[in-house]
């Protein structure tokens, strides 16, 4: 099997390699037939073409793997951009590996390291987290989440896929929980005729698009936490640990360390919790 990054807006972006691997596919796998089948038309390929999506990839995989045994030749793309990342096919690919198949790639457009390289922002380390949730909850669940494990040590360029619609409410929930003042960017139509990189902060950001309409396939970029934020994290570790040495409960070590430091209760308790190996009461 080989997996095909295809465009992700221009289409002279599809390699000479990529439209071989898809001319020699006796079964090209792909989330939508409408968009992949529109995309081998003006190639002036003739391929059959199974749909693989969320939906049906755990039950298809069996009888794919069979045919793969048998000697088929597997082309694996994804709408837009390179297969797997935020798309389907990781079940298929983890299925072909313990059956003993040969997995092979070709290499192509990904909107995530695209707008990372126009972003200005540290381009290593960085941790790609694809769509947060949808909903204003659990979304805000998910930052805090993300928050914590930054205040615990994590530096990294962080990169989101999301939708227009939703671009400025999530926006303003990065600025409430990461801070307003992040340095970030929304990279948008990457690749297309109106393609745009709007760089800021996250406070700066999100006024922005509170008022102005985002269209397109978006990603956004946000700069590591600052460096005295991971001392931070080590001197809260510090302090929890010499709290509970001391006799403190789990709960009271949190309270008196929120109260010395000024952070929230709620996160401290959360980092007690990782780091003292005790079950709340």
């Amino acid at each position: 099997m080989v997996l095909v990054a295809t465009p992700i807006g221009n289409l002279g972006d599809l390699s000479s390699r990529a439209l071989a691997a898809l001319r020699d596919a006796d079964v090209v796998l792909c989330e939508d037939s409408r968009v992949t089948g529109g995309l081998l038309a003006r190639q002036s390929i003739a391929a059959t073409m199974i749909p693989l999506h969320d939906h049906n990839e755990a039950a298809q995989a069996p009888r794919l793997i069979e045919r793969m045994k048998s000697g088929e030749r597997f082309v694996l793309v994804s709408d837009a951009g390179t297969p797997l990342v935020s798309d389907p096919g990781y079940r298929l690919v983890r299925a072909a590996i313990e059956a003993g198949l040969t997995i092979s790639a070709v290499p192509g457009p990904n909107a995530a390291v695209m707008a990372l390289s126009l972003s200005g922002l540290p381009p290593h380390p960085f941790l790609f987290l694809g769509f947060l949730p949808p909903r204003g909850g659990p979304r805000a669940a998910e930052l805090a989440r993300l928050r914590g494990v930054e205040r615990a040590g994590l530096a990294a360029t962080l990169i989101f896929y999301e939708a227009p619609h939703r671009l400025a409410e999530t926006l303003a929930a990065m600025a409430e929980a990461l801070g307003a003042d992040r340095p970030a960017a929304v990279a948008r139509e990457l690749t297309k005729r109106f393609e745009e990189v709007r760089r800021g902060t996250l406070g700066d950001l999100a006024a922005h698009y509170a008022v102005a309409e985002a269209r397109g396939e978006i990603c956004i970029v946000i700069g590591p936490a600052a460096e005295e934020e991971a001392a931070g994290a080590e001197e809260l570790d510090a302090r929890l640990r010499a709290a509970m040495a001391a006799g403190m409960s789990l709960r009271d070590a949190a309270a008196s360390v929120a109260e010395a430091t000024g952070l929230k209760r709620r996160d401290v308790y959360r980092r007690a919790l990782e780091i003292g190996d005790v079950s709340p009461r």
